[in-house]
């Protein structure tokens, strides 16, 4: 058994997606952990058959689940990687894992893969979605769940992070081949965005990360969301639209790709503007 790290990973009805990426870690070895919310399909079927160690816990978000899966699991390992059920190991990733030796790190908690998002089968390469860096494995008892976002998941550790460029996670939601799903998913995301931003608002939320365009990749993103959140509402949209589409080369991913981005980047952000507007209303603000 691998003695250097363990794997969370959260699941839901996660038959379609759960054995592409068992399979794809199943060599490292290493202690799986999976945190379900209740699946009805043969997800936790699939995970026994993979010798994974699983809890159900209902699911409220993102951040709770994930804080909820690093206190609620006996881990033993040092170093810990969360991954959602809908990504997969690549070959130099894992080459990258397998050579992992702690001492070989003691300088640093947290290490930050490299991610290829793909919809409806098309690698989104431009508008801003490549190179693209999150924080999946953290030294055990540092890395946290950011519980000040309600949708945008990240872990956040204190320390020195280092980037693993050339290792890269392949994202790949197969649900959202249906596009209805697709739509059915982010009108609750943007319940939860435009919750968390009349939130910040009123000024009884705040970043758990220090902004700055120097930082770390999520220290960056903070950066820009705290730019964002200050942009006039129903005009952002249409901005961002056109800098994933134009500054960020958007246009260059395909008739594919522009579906994605007019539907991630400006129809999902329009929707939230539209809900934020209306619970201001209802409050009297």
């Amino acid at each position: 058994m691998n003695e250097n790290f363990s794997f969370i990973i959260l699941t839901y009805n996660e038959q379609i997606h759960l054995p592409r990426l068992l399979e794809s870690i199943k060599d490292l070895q290493a202690p799986i952990f999976i945190l379900d919310s209740g699946s009805t399909d043969d997800t936790l079927k699939i995970a026994t058959q993979y010798g994974a160690t699983v809890k159900i816990n209902s699911f409220i978000n993102h951040p709770k689940q994930w804080d909820f899966a690093l206190r609620n699991f006996e881990i033993s390992t040092p170093w810990i990687i969360g991954l959602d059920a809908d990504q997969k190991v690549t070959p130099a990733l894992f080459k990258l894992l397998i050579d992992f030796k702690p001492e070989d790190y003691s300088h640093v908690n947290g290490i930050y893969f490299n991610r290829k998002n793909f919809f409806q089968g098309k690698w989104i390469r431009f508008g801003g979605y490549f190179p693209f860096y999150q924080l999946k494995m953290f030294r055990k008892g540092v890395g946290i769940s950011d519980l000040n976002e309600n949708m945008d998941h990240r872990f956040i550790t204190s320390g020195k992070t280092i980037i693993w460029k050339n290792g890269y996670l392949l994202e790949e939601n197969l649900k959202e081949n249906d596009i209805n799903f697709w739509i059915d998913k982010h009108e609750h995301y943007s319940d939860l965005i435009a919750t968390e931003e009349v939130e910040r608002m009123n000024n009884t939320r705040s970043q758990s990360l220090k902004p700055s365009l120097l930082g770390n990749p999520d220290e960056q993103r903070a950066w820009l969301k705290r730019l964002w959140w200050k942009l006039p509402l129903g005009f952002r949209p249409y901005l961002y639209f056109a800098y994933r589409m134009i500054f960020k080369l958007g246009i260059l991913d395909g008739s594919t790709g522009i579906r994605f981005h007019y539907l991630q980047g400006f129809w999902f952000r329009r929707l939230v503007d539209q809900k934020i507007k209306k619970l201001r209303s209802r409050s009297g603000q």
